[in-house]
């Protein structure tokens, strides 16, 4: 039996979760909770919220084609091409989580897309491939699992497919069983390919394409897109024109949150050594995460408060780190900023202004117009894009420099 001393020690050591690890976790997740609240709203026990699952499923899938370049027809280079695809992906996931019932018809016939081709074409794919299914029984152990991984997730891929492009699915006894099947499928996947990365660390992607954009600054880019949208749609939702789901909102931001946390160590309060502990904590964030995507007004008041303290905690952090960076400049430095460098520190420290407003604003009530709260989102989504558009100017300058004798 482990004393307290080793339990603590393994608690802290870093994770050794590869960024596809992560995104099947959460995948698998997602499913596993929700065919579990499946049952009592099959019942008639609790409410639902549809849009709220299936644009929750849409922005994993976005996630994986911007990071890994992963989609329904297998392993793309990821280009630019696919990167806005993968964009406007993950914004339609969005929007179906805030608004209910609008863009539901939408979000149903892109997951069936995704889904029952998708399962189908990923399905023959792996069986025809000699990098695949052949190879894999011939070496054996562990690639007969990812065999039976792969091949479950991908034939219960279509079953899913097939239930979720009709209308109000969720309330059929049905469906429950078939979500916690998917989910187990999923997780199954990603355990073996966890322990295929470990015994062959070259078998993992490189996530790095033509795009020009790294993982972390492809996770700042869905971020600013959730916040402009958020932002851009709080207006008509003010003024009556449209229907809102917080709870949906909270928690899709909750499981951004998580995968961060999950991929790279970056909590809401700045980042952190990448430890089993973190992991925890990522976990749990994804799992109020997906409960309040598919369960309406359940945690919007907890999770109010939580993300609204998170945001000024974080928010404040930042700035004095920020500041501090500035203010630890060398004395006898005398050189100027480079432009693209203070224009860096003006976005973040305006962006980090802004998040402590938002912040104060989740706390107290009515203290910013519902408007000007849109507003204030719009401008924070923006500057995150901008955030994104200066470190890639900046690792170019890096480059450049660094290739010149």
């Amino acid at each position: 039996m482990l004393s307290l001393r080793e339990r603590t020690s393994r608690i802290l050591k870093e994770a050794d979760l590869p960024l596809e690890v992560v995104i099947l976790l959460v995948a698998g997740m997602i499913m596993l909770i929700s065919g579990v609240l499946l049952i009592p709203v099959s019942r008639g026990i609790l409410p639902y919220h549809e849009g709220g699952l299936y644009g929750l499923l849409l922005v994993v899938f976005a996630l994986q084609i911007i990071t890994l370049g992963k989609t329904p027809i297998g392993d793309l280079r990821r280009s630019k091409a696919l990167l806005s695809v993968g964009t406007m992906i993950a914004a339609i996931g969005i929007t179906t989580c805030f608004i209910p019932g609008v863009f539901d018809l939408a979000s149903r016939i892109l997951l069936f897309i995704c889904l029952v081709p998708g399962g189908l074409f990923l399905l023959l794919q792996m069986f025809l491939s000699r990098e695949k299914f052949r190879a894999w029984a011939q070496y054996g152990g562990i690639f007969r699992h990812l065999i039976v991984g792969c091949g479950s997730v991908y034939g219960l891929s279509v079953l899913i497919g097939l239930l979720v492009v009709k209308p109000g699915v969720l309330k059929i006894p049905l469906a429950a069983p078939a979500f916690m099947s998917y989910g187990s499928a999923i997780v199954y996947l990603a355990l073996v390919l966890r322990k295929v990365y470990l015994m062959y660390p070259e078998a993992e992607t490189s996530h790095r394409g033509s795009a020009g954009i790294s993982v972390d600054k492809a996770m700042i880019l869905l971020m600013g897109v959730f916040m402009l949208l958020l932002g851009v749609l709080l207006i008509p939702v003010n003024l009556g024109l449209l229907p809102f789901s917080a709870g949906a909102q909270l928690g899709l931001l909750m499981v951004i949150f998580a995968v961060q946390m999950l991929a790279f160590g970056n909590t809401p309060l700045g980042p952190f050594f990448r430890s089993w502990l973190v992991i925890f904590f990522g976990f749990l964030f994804a799992a109020l995460g997906i409960v309040s995507c598919v369960i309406p007004d359940i945690l919007v008041s907890p999770l109010t408060v939580f993300v609204g303290v998170l945001n000024i905690l974080g928010g404040v952090l930042t700035l004095g780190k920020t500041c501090r960076s500035l203010l630890e400049k060398p004395e006898g430095s005398r050189a100027p900023f480079p432009p693209v460098l203070v224009k860096l520190f003006a976005a973040m420290v305006t962006m980090n202004l802004v998040t402590i407003l938002f912040g104060a604003s989740m706390l107290v009530s009515h203290l910013i117009d519902g408007l000007i709260i849109g507003v204030i989102l719009a401008v924070n989504g923006c500057l995150l894009l901008y955030l994104m558009h200066l470190l890639i100017v900046i690792e170019e300058m890096e480059r450049v420099k660094a290739s010149t004798p």
